[in-house]
């Protein structure tokens, strides 16, 4: 069995075992620029075609081992060679850190390797097609609940958590009786205090004739709001016609 972190053989031992979490056989690699921001990796500005900040190493086979030996287990992320499967770069997955997407593209990560002597760098990768870098990150997610990193089934519990507290309050309170006793009654008392509805809300009147709503109530019926409710012409105009108010109706004929 192969360590993916240096590419040399484990030792051997009888509870010792790989799986493989993901695999793709095209990812592009490239050397990246150091991150100038904390709005994290832009991957825009590695493939631009006018003035790239990103020089494309080669196209390798990215896959996420998890390998358990002796009830130790780690996770890593090997880019190799996809004729030879030579081991070009791995990233030991030890913190959420370690792979970082880009804030402009779900297809390109900045993944942090690291050589046999600790020295690390941050290499870019991208994927062809969106498919493979869901799957990826997903393997991601697998790994985190493995290697039991916080916050990775820490929502889960806790939402569980205050799910059971939730329907432990709601049992509670559906245990309270809300119901009117005998001679119990309820007074409801309008006032000018509160919110003022909106004009044009329909509104209902109480038993007084107190407004609940904002517009007026309908007047009673064989009831107007007006005494007059269409203009009456003054009193000495009344009963004339056109020809005895000056109008020469000659021409025209008279008005009808």
């Amino acid at each position: 069995m192969i360590d993916p972190a240096t590419g040399q053989p484990l030792p051997d031992s009888d509870s010792s075992y790989q799986r493989i979490l993901f695999v793709t056989n095209s990812v592009h690699v490239y050397g990246i620029p150091p991150i100038t921001s904390n709005k994290g990796f832009s991957a825009g500005s590695w493939t631009s075609p006018t003035q790239p900040t990103a020089k494309e190493i080669f196209t390798a086979r990215l896959r996420v081992i998890e390998t358990t030996q002796d009830s130790q287990i780690k996770v890593d992320i090997a880019l190799e060679d996809i004729n030879t499967g030579d081991l070009f770069a791995a990233a030991p997955y030890t913190s959420s850190a370690v792979v970082q997407q880009a804030n402009d593209s779900s297809r390109f990560f900045a993944v942090r390797v690291q050589g046999e002597r600790g020295m690390k760098a941050t290499l870019g990768v991208g994927f062809e097609d969106r498919s493979p870098a869901f799957d990826f990150s997903i393997a991601l997610t697998e790994a985190k609940k493995v290697l039991g990193m916080e916050g990775a089934g820490e929502s889960a519990s806790s939402s569980s958590g205050r799910s059971g507290q939730g329907n432990g309050k709601a049992e509670q309170e559906s245990k309270v009786d809300f119901s009117l006793k005998e001679g119990e009654k309820i007074h409801i008392q309008v006032g000018a205090k509160g919110r003022r509805p909106a004009p044009g809300n329909a509104r209902a009147a109480s038993n007084d004739g107190t407004a609940l709503f904002s517009i007026a109530p309908p007047p009673p019926a064989g009831k107007s709001h007006d005494e007059h409710p269409h203009p009456v012409p003054p009193s000495g105009i009344a009963g004339k016609s056109a020809q005895d108010l000056g109008f020469d109706d000659g021409e025209f004929g008279e008005f009808q």
